[in-house]
């Protein structure tokens, strides 16, 4: 008989036992199901954030800020800057002649969430020509705001979290009063975190000056983004860099999307060391209560590598089981649930859902995979050795 066909043999009638070790068995897989689970969440709160960030963007936008401003929030631009930006060659022109480009203020709020909590809040100024350029924004209820008046739109994740943004409701920011006109939705992206206001009137009610954080504008696709970026970047007026609008999310969700993955592996690892020792317990007791057996097969001819191949099938049969529950668990339990947190580059609050894609569960399962071939090895080594005569004596 052929190794392999040994090991077929001895495997399958370790697996067939399994009902009679529930209990042991039990235990790894619940650990290793609680490490996969962990894992996962993690990763898809960096795949979420990132798909926000991203569903905000599109190929044919670019974004101008300061020289050196790694985020919106931190860059500042004149109102002769942002002129002559909508100026550049390589912005598109709408059917009215006039620049796709939209001057954007960007502040954060206090507000009060739905929990009882505080949390700063994006609030975004645009003119009537930014919602040209941002095509994506939609209103779901309501109207836009109007032009020298004190009025919000609200994106419906925000009306989600925060209190009071219910549409006709009022918001004392500043010591002005703000009245909610509508809400909006940008096709699940970052933008949906934000308030938005007509950008003069908030610099206004804020004594900004005519100042804004950044430029959003078209890019003519005849000409491209490159040339565009040489337009603005050399022109001696401007102290600017020229971001594509997705590069510039991409850039932005980076610190938090590496953060996240420290945080998933450091907190996957400790307790992957915890569901290893609870593998090694329970392949140690499967391989000292079927001693007797083990050293019956050596007796009549099996091999020590049949035997070695069977505790990591078991192993990793138990570890797939576990990281397949885990996966499963962790996509009925966090894909789509929606969480907010301080980033994407406004400063404030973003609201995103999670995602559990096919790549993160498979990434679970191969972790629960190691679990097992780490969680079998000893214990495999320690059956190949066990002496057949003193096992056989054993009672």
């Amino acid at each position: 008989m052929s190794t392999l066909t040994q090991a077929a043999a001895v495997s399958w009638m370790n697996i067939r036992t399994l009902p009679q070790r529930i209990g042991t068995s039990s235990v790894v897989i619940i650990g290793i199901a609680g490490v996969v689970a962990v894992l996962i969440s993690v990763f898809a709160m960096s795949t979420g954030l990132v798909k926000a960030l991203q569903n905000s963007a599109t190929d044919d936008r670019a974004i101008v800020v300061s020289t050196g401003a790694n985020a919106e929030l931190v860059s500042a631009l004149t109102n002769d800057e942002s002129l002559a930006i909508a100026d550049s060659s390589g912005v598109k022109k709408g059917p009215d002649g006039r620049a796709l480009a939209s001057p954007e203020v960007l502040m954060i709020v206090n507000l009060v969430k739905r929990d009882g909590g505080e949390a700063g809040a994006p609030l975004r100024g645009l003119t009537q020509d930014g919602f040209a350029v941002h095509s994506e924004i939609k209103m779901v209820s309501g109207r836009v705001f109007r032009p020298g008046v004190a009025e919000l739109i609200v994106g419906k994740s925000a009306q989600r979290l925060y209190k009071g943004l219910e549409v006709g409701a009022e918001v004392r920011l500043r010591g002005t009063t703000w009245r909610v006109v509508g809400t909006f939705e940008s096709g699940g992206g970052a933008h949906e975190s934000e308030l938005m206001a007509d950008a003069q009137t908030l610099n206004s009610a804020y004594q900004r000056g005519s100042v804004s954080q950044s430029v959003l504008v078209v890019v003519d696709r005849a000409i491209g983004f490159n040339a565009l970026k040489d337009s603005i970047t050399s022109n001696p007026q401007l102290q600017v860099d020229a971001w594509t609008e997705r590069d510039f999310g991409t850039q932005e969700s980076d610190q938090i999307s590496r953060i996240l993955s420290i945080v998933a592996y450091v907190v996957g690892g400790i307790m992957a060391i915890g569901a290893i020792f609870g593998a090694l317990n329970t392949m140690y007791s499967a391989v000292s209560t079927r001693s007797r057996e083990i050293a019956t097969l050596r007796a009549i001819g099996f091999g020590a590598a049949p035997v070695v191949i069977s505790v990591f099938v078991e192993a990793l049969l138990l570890a797939l089981v576990g990281g397949a529950c885990g996966a499963l668990i962790a996509w009925l339990l966090f894909n789509g649930h929606s969480v907010d947190t301080l980033g994407g580059g406004t400063g404030g609050q973003l609201i995103f859902d999670l995602v559990v894609t096919p790549g993160l569960m498979a990434l679970g399962i191969l972790w629960a995979c190691l679990i097992g071939v780490v969680g079998g090895l000893f214990p495999a080594i320690r059956a190949a050795r066990l002496p057949v005569a003193i096992a056989l004596r054993a009672v």
